[in-house]
């Protein structure tokens, strides 16, 4: 009895220990004094597009058309700060604020960590949602109105189906692929038609638009993956729509550890328009696709208790199959 008291009282201590830790090095917490100026600028101005934050946020949708390569230049298409994207900045802010929830949501994450993965954790927790793109930013990449309408739409790894949701406002069926447990629990509650990871290409039928977003780069067989994709489009009017984190660093994540893909892809260059470039000449064409459009947008994740929310350099193709 003796013994398992100690044992409770020094797993007592440690959660005391640990919640004064991060309490000490948490800076400034609240609303009102928001860490980083950006996040700072965006928080007291959302409702109007300030100068300064319009200044900062530039750096995340430049691009040098100069350095693209000649036959992706004229397929650019220059992206903005828009009023979804500040929505989801602010909501970011507004979270990452809430501190006792932070401090549930670290400390749970530190004690699941060694065993499940952190999409999985993320799922239990409620927390850690995506942004892409915005539903204005969708179309006008697909050079279509709010009321176009197609049939089927496939996406592979929809995590919580945040981006899902901007995307399936245009489709009668919303199929949906994602490897984490918790994450499909979310995907079901939004009425989403969950397929299995191999199953989507065993349907029978094929997809208006697939989107694969943020995946190529964390998963063992992405030429495998860019294969199926092309099987399974609608031919002829079928299209991709596929987001790449540059630079490309390819991991997969297994349980609470990351390590390399199986199948290597590797895309060449050191700054965003070569590694754009390269991408658009080289693997996808090489995939048997055909760049239409391409953008650099932010990769905006929900914040924890050190950031407001996580940036991550995006390129977004929208693609077509090569005919054979």
């Amino acid at each position: 009895m003796c013994h398992l008291q100690l044992r409770t009282l020094l797993f007592v201590a440690w959660v005391l220990g640990y919640i004064a830790f991060l309490l000490s090095i948490r800076r400034m917490w609240s609303g009102k004094y928001v860490r980083s100026p950006l996040a700072r600028s965006l928080f007291m101005n959302m409702a109007s597009e300030s100068e300064a934050a319009g200044i900062e946020t530039q750096e995340w949708y430049r691009c040098c058309p100069d350095l693209l390569g000649d036959t992706v230049r004229p397929l650019f298409v220059q992206s903005h700060l828009d009023t979804d994207t500040q929505a989801f900045l602010r909501r970011s802010v507004e979270k990452s604020g809430w501190l006792f929830t932070q401090l549930y949501h670290s400390f749970i994450s530190s004690v699941l960590s060694p065993l499940i993965s952190r999409t999985s954790i993320n799922g239990l927790l409620g927390r850690g949602s995506m942004f892409v793109f915005s539903a204005e930013q969708f179309q006008r990449l697909l050079r279509v109105g709010p009321d176009w309408r197609a049939e089927r739409l496939l996406d592979l790894g929809a995590g919580d189906g945040g981006v899902t949701e901007v995307m399936g406002a245009h489709f009668r069926e919303v199929y949906a692929t994602e490897v984490s447990a918790p994450m499909r629990w979310h995907l079901q509650r939004r009425n989403y038609k969950l397929l299995g990871i191999d199953e989507w290409q065993q349907t029978g039928f094929q997809y208006d638009l697939i989107s694969c977003l943020n995946l190529l780069d964390r998963c063992d067989h992405p030429l495998e993956l860019l294969r199926g994709i092309r099987r399974s489009l609608v031919p002829g009017t079928g299209r991709v729509i596929m987001a790449a984190v540059l630079p490309f660093q390819p991991y997969v994540e297994i349980g609470g550890r990351w390590q390399r893909p199986k199948e290597r892809l590797r895309v060449k260059g050191k700054t965003w328009e070569e590694q754009v470039t390269n991408l658009s000449n080289e693997v996808l064409r090489g995939a048997g696709f055909q760049v239409e459009a391409v953008t650099r947008l932010p990769y905006l994740c929900e914040g924890d208790m050190y950031n407001d929310y996580y940036v991550l350099d995006d390129a977004v193709f929208v693609l077509k199959a090569l005919e054979d």
